[in-house]
This record gives structure tokens, sequence and C-alpha cells, in this order.
């Protein structure tokens, strides 16, 4: 049992407006339904510390909700007051990204940042590599905001005694601290609740040895494992001096433990919060009343044990969760975390936080929907081959080939920032043409949504900007109410159809039952209307072709047109699902017949009857449908 000699205030960050958001909803929440609370939280509750931008809430308003994620950040601002401290997650190389940058993209995050209400920022690797922490901590320091440096935890699902121990991480943070950058606060950063309470203890107390008096020692973990409260008791005995804590509907599970959780847990210990615990029964109300129409997957609300051995954050499970169930893949989730050692270890033991989580999860996918190693994820594949930095481990030699070959890309040691496309120069330039407002808001809006290959038209920040920005809210399902007869189906009129329909009717007279089929034809004379071409019926001797998915996934790329010979496996479109791209290929050899859609953005799901081929006599129907 840990005791305080002295009592002690343990500093708390409250959590449910960012991280509490991403990790039940991916961060997919508009404002609205959440800006009452925080306004409550700050004013009433008087709580000064607040996390409420980076990670998921930086791109999910404008990828998912139709917001600017810098006007949120201006809202939530003006809801708590000039002197309350607003703090960000960003992804050292990746920023606020899922992919590398150059520093003049993180020198203008860090600019936008702070000029929209920020103070704090912690900056993470996923590699854990010190170069990159400390290259990337200095725009932070030049912005002016707080500069929060993290060693990256993570309970290491395959043995091995020489990373992701006490020592390791100790032994990052004395490097980034001898290289002379700033440092405000350290955080233990544990995005996945996977590692143990003695290795917290071990490592915030050899720490708080090798800090300068004036730097504060910070841990943060999630509850996915049951772990949190635990992990936290260890880390404030070894010496932290602040957590994290969020309240429900968005704590434990795949959050941070609740307030109220930590402060039962610390009774009479000496040790308490700078929080007022009373209030959050007020502020659990205000956030259940806004969020009335979401839907909680049990999937994030609930603990599972097993993440100790697939150690995913919740920041990236609900997500994750979420697009599955979208995909209609939703019954492949446990054969995917089974694949996750093979790829942790294949990898070199990077930790599982964006976006090194997200690369894991996309190959475990991959491995388990295609076969091991047949479809290299791109991030993934940069990452073993070091255009990431450098993973703690020497990543399996095997898959190192692999990946080279796949990506068509040699290894890599040099500074993944300088490696990094530029991405500022195309954002202006797809702003220009497109006759958009050249703001730095802007430009980084576009820059930070680019991905190597993908269509302009698709990019995010385009598609919010142009007003046609993806809407995709975690709600409830609603009850469909009854469609009204259709006048022709009433007895005023014949009904209307365009061919032969066959029906069936039950007759019962003198207590026998008799069923019969009956065919109407359509009356005399009467030819059916012409279909519209979108909705041409499909010739008969075409085979259909499907996304691979059973779900609702987004055709980003059409590869032929009518006419084109195609063959058998061949890649003729693709789709967006889990944040990748997967081919769709041809279930037969054949010619191009059918292509009716006028925008690749209409297809969404089930490319059957939209694209279809001759059946040359090879192949069947497609690999998923729905």
């Amino acid at each position: 049992m840990i005791f305080a000699e002295k009592p002690k205030k343990i500093r708390v960050m409250f959590t449910p407006f960012r991280d509490g958001l991403q990790s039940s909803f991916g961060g997919k929440v508009r404002l609205a339904d959440i800006l009452p609370a925080m306004e409550f939280a700050a004013k009433e509750a008087e709580i000064r510390h607040f996390e409420f931008g980076g990670g998921a809430r930086y791109q999910a308003p404008f990828f998912y909700v139709g917001e600017d994620p810098f006007e949120c950040m201006d809202e939530m601002r003006k809801a708590v007051g000039p002197d309350v401290d607003l703090q960000i997650l960003t992804r050292s190389v990746s920023g606020v990204t899922l992919t590398t940058q150059r520093l003049d993209a993180l020198d203008l995050q860090a600019k936008l940042m702070a000029r929209h209400g920020t103070t704090w920022d912690r900056n993470f690797d996923f590699m854990n590599d010190v170069d990159n922490l400390v290259k990337t901590g200095k725009p932070i320091v030049d912005a002016g905001m707080h500069h929060q440096v993290c060693g990256a935890l993570m309970g290491l699902p395959v043995k091995d005694d020489t990373v992701h121990t006490a020592e390791f991480y100790i032994n990052i943070i004395k490097k980034v601290i001898d290289s002379g950058v700033h440092v405000d606060s350290v955080c233990m950063k544990d995005a996945s609740g996977t590692t143990d309470p003695k290795t917290c203890y071990e490592t915030a107390k050899g720490l708080k040895k090798i800090l300068p008096p004036e730097v504060i020692l910070w841990q943060h973990t999630h509850d996915t494992a049951s772990m949190a409260v635990s992990c936290y008791m260890a880390g404030i005995a070894g010496g932290v001096d602040g957590i994290d804590l969020s309240v429900r509907p968005m704590a434990s599970g795949t959050v941070q433990p609740d307030v109220r959780s930590m402060w039962h847990a610390l009774k009479g210990t000496g040790f308490s919060l700078d929080i007022d615990h009373t209030k959050m029964d007020e502020i659990e109300n205000m956030l259940n009343d806004g969020m009335a129409e979401y839907d909680f997957n049990p999937v994030t609300t609930t603990a599972d044990a097993r993440v100790v051995g697939f150690p995913m954050p919740g920041g990236a499970i609900g997500p994750n969760v979420h697009m599955m169930k979208e995909a209609g893949i939703l019954d492949r989730y446990s054969e995917v975390l089974a694949e996750f050692p093979v790829v942790v270890k294949a990898g070199g033991a990077w930790t599982s936080v964006t976006p090194g989580s997200q690369q894991y999860w996309l190959q475990a996918f991959n491995n388990v929907l295609l076969g091991r190693w047949e479809k290299m994820n791109d991030g993934y594949g940069k990452s073993v081959l070091g255009y990431f930095g450098r993973p703690p481990l020497p990543p399996d030699p095997e898959v190192v080939q692999i990946a080279s070959e796949q990506l068509e890309k040699p290894p890599f040691d040099g500074d993944p920032l300088e490696a990094a496309p530029d991405s500022l120069a195309p954002a202006e330039e797809a702003l220009k043409e497109r006759e958009l407002p050249i703001t730095e808001e802007n430009v980084f809006l576009v820059a930070s949504a680019i991905i190597p290959g993908k269509n302009m038209d698709l990019n995010e920040g385009i598609r919010f900007l142009t007003g046609n920005a993806k809407i995709v809210l975690p709600f409830k399902k609603k009850e469909e109410p009854a469609p009204a007869p259709s006048p022709s189906a009433t007895s005023t009129g014949a009904p209307a159809f365009d061919g032969p329909v066959t029906t069936t009717c039950t007759v019962v007279e003198n207590g026998a039952t008799r069923n019969f089929s009956i065919t109407i034809e359509p009356p005399a004379g009467k030819n059916p209307a012409p279909a519209s071409p979108a909705e041409s019926p499909a010739p008969s001797n075409g085979t259909p072709v499907f996304s691979p998915f059973q779900g609702k996934t987004e055709l980003v790329e059409i590869n032929v047109k009518i006419g084109d010979a195609v063959t058998q496996g061949q890649v003729v479109a693709a789709v967006e699902a889990m944040k990748a791209k997967h081919d769709v290929k041809s279930p037969c050899s054949g010619t191009c017949l059918l292509y009716t859609s006028p925008s690749p953005r209409d297809l969404v799901g089930n490319l059957g009857c939209r694209l279809l081929l001759v059946n040359g006599g090879g192949g069947g129907g497609g690999g998923g449908g729905g």
C-alpha cells in the first residue's frame, strides 16, 4: 500500500474531451454535443487542465464530422476561458498526421496549435527514437508551448529483456535531457494500458533520479486491461506528479480511469487529486444528455484482458472496431488480435501507439485476410525499412526484404524528416487549382491529409473545404417508419411493374387450406419504362465484381474502362477501408462491359451491377459482396 509521509496533491489532466472521444468513437463527435459539459467542467468544477486536441481529435472533425478542427479548438478555448491549460497530442515525425512530415510542416503545425489555444504539447515517438524526439521537440519550444516529452511504454507481447523495461525507458529520457533541448515535463505514456505496475514504479523512480527538480513527471495509461488504477498507484509511489483521468461515459474500458475511481483508491494514503470528484456526477449527466444519440460499442466500454497479448491502444481499438463493423468483417476481429505478436516481433518491437499501432493493426489485418506477408501495409513496410526512424530491435531480415520488394523501396538509415515528401507546396497548389482561400490553416488541413498515391480530389482537407466532407457519426440506429402505401399499389389503380411478377395466394374453404402460385403479366400493349443509365440491367453474360468487404466501403480508384480486356486476378479497382486502400480483383478473364457510376465516390460497398466482365470461363462471382 502506498503512503505519503507528507500530504501530496497529484495533478490531473482531464481527458474526456480528447482521448475519451478518440478511444470511444475515434473522435467522431460533434463539438456542440460536448461543449456545454466542458464549459461547466472549467467554470463550475474549476478544472484547470484539459486535453482538447491533437491525435484523432485533429483529424476526425474534418475527416468525418464536417467541422474545422481549428475552429473547434477556438470554441473550446472560449468555453474554458483564458487561464486554463489546454493540451494536445503530437506524434513526433508524423505530427498530427499518420505519415512522416518535413520540419517546415511541423513548424507550421506548432505555430497553428499555439495560435488556436494550445498551451501544452505532449510529443511522443512510437519508435522511441531519441533523434526524432529532439528534432520534433524544438518546434514546440519555439512556438512557446509547454514541451512535454514522452517515453512510450508498452507491455511486450513477446519475450525480450532488452527493450520495454524500466532501464530502457529511463535511458531514452536521459538521452533527450542530455541533448540540451528544453523539456518542461516528461510523460510515461502507455497507450495500450499493458505495462505492469512494477515496471511503472521502477520507471518513475528511475526518472525522478535523473530529472531536474523543476521538470514535472506525468503518467498516462488506459484501463483496457483493468490495470490503470494499479499502474497509477505504482507510478505515484515512484514519484509521479500528475496523471490523466476521465469521467463516464468516456472513462474506463479503452479510456482512462474515472476520477471517482482514482479518488477512492487514494483515500487514506496521504495523496489526493487536484480536482473536485464531487462535480463528476454533474459532468457525467451533461455528457449523457449531449451524447444521447451516440452508440457506445461494448468493445470500447468493456475491459479486455486479452490486450496484454495484443498491445492495442484504446484510442485505436475504438475506431478500428467501428471500421471493421462498417466493412462487415467484425467477425475476424479475434483473428487479427491473434496475429499481433507476429507483426510486433517481426517489425522490431516499436511501441503500439499511433501511427505504429495502426501499422501493426493493418499488417495483422492483411496477414489474416490475404495470407501472411502477402500484402505489405505501406506504413508497416516503411517502418520496417527505417523511414519512420530506428525500431528498438532489428526487424526480421526476411520481412525487410519482402517490404523492400513489395514497396519498391530500399532500407533506409537516414533522417526520416529529411526523407519525408514535401506536403505544403502540393497543398497550396491544390488550393490554387480549386480557387480556395490560401490561409495557413487551409494549407495545413490539406497537407496533413495527403496520402501518397491518393487522388487529391479525395483528400479529406479538399473534401472539407469544398463542402464534400464525409459525415460518419456513430449514432444509434433509429427504427425506420413503415413506408406509406404507393399510390400505384392501392385499389384506385393498377400496380406498376415492368415484367412478370410471381406471388402466392392462400385460400381457405370449408376448413380446407390450399396454396396457389400466381404469375401476373404486364398489361397488354404496355411497354416498361426504360431504366435510367445508372440503373441499367446487368448483361446476362457478365460476372459481377465485388468489393472484398461485406459492408460499406468507398471506391477510390477505377483502373479499367468499358471495352478493356481484363485477366483473372487483375486489379480493376480499389476501395478504402480501415484507413487503407485495398485492391478489388477480377474473378475472371474477359472484357469490361458496364460501368455506369458517374463518380468513384458514388460507389459504396458492393461493386456488383456497376462493373461487369464477360465471363471467359474462369472465376466465380467475386470475393466479398454485400
